[in-house]
């Protein structure tokens, strides 16, 4: 049992990781306290993303069936995460020209901010139905017990905190080469801006296709 739950544990560690790769609020939020040199922010917002992300797998672990049953329930998933991205943005690009006390408060803190974008990535259930339908298929994760469900899910959570806090060590060493550069410290904030766009046209053309 211990072996199976290992497995498990270091399988949803890998995909964590893997799957938090892509640009998304989270992590590109966790970039953004990399460049403005702000670390421990950087570690509380890994923190609740760890704890949001837990939670959605877990959801998607125990309500699988009923989820992937329902087609219009995944697609809604895309267009909430299309236009959190494109607020975000906009936010993020508002606050270096002209901040305001809220915007302030909200991008100085890091285990709120953390939790707010965490639960703000309903994209994360999806993702993990699709990989625990794939492992479960293969038989290399068995989750019928409690032991082996909690270190699949522990996996998950240290996957998502090791990303962030990477790339947001990676984010400050390149800061410091470049002497924070303004442009450089808004690039999260246009990008952000910018996928919000290419997910909006796509969820779009998904349902007009």
């Amino acid at each position: 049992m211990f072996m199976q739950a290992f497995t498990g544990f270091c399988l949803s560690f890998f995909f964590s990781i893997v799957g938090s790769l892509p640009p998304g609020t989270v992590n590109l939020s966790s970039v953004q306290l990399g460049l403005d040199n702000k670390p421990q922010l950087a570690w509380r917002l890994a923190a609740a993303a760890a704890i949001a992300e837990y939670f959605y797998a877990y959801l998607a672990v125990t309500f699988e069936g009923f989820i992937t049953s329902s087609p219009l329930v995944v697609k809604n998933f895309h267009l909430v995460a299309a236009l959190v991205m494109l607020v975000l943005g906009i936010l993020n690009i508002r606050t270096r020209n002209k901040p305001s006390a809220l915007s302030q408060r909200f991008y100085n803190s890091g285990f709120r901010r953390g939790l707010v974008l965490g639960f703000l990535n309903p994209l994360a259930m999806p993702f993990w139905i699709g990989i625990t339908a794939y492992l479960k298929s293969q038989h290399w994760i068995n989750l019928d017990s409690s032991l082996r469900l909690h270190a699949y899910l522990l996996g998950v959570s240290l996957g998502v905190f090791t990303l962030l806090v990477t790339v947001a060590y990676m984010a400050n060493r390149v800061i410091r080469l470049f002497n924070k550069s303004h442009v450089i410290a808004s690039i999260p904030g246009y990008l952000m801006l910018g996928l919000g766009i290419y997910a909006l046209i796509r969820y779009f053309f998904m349902m007009t296709g």
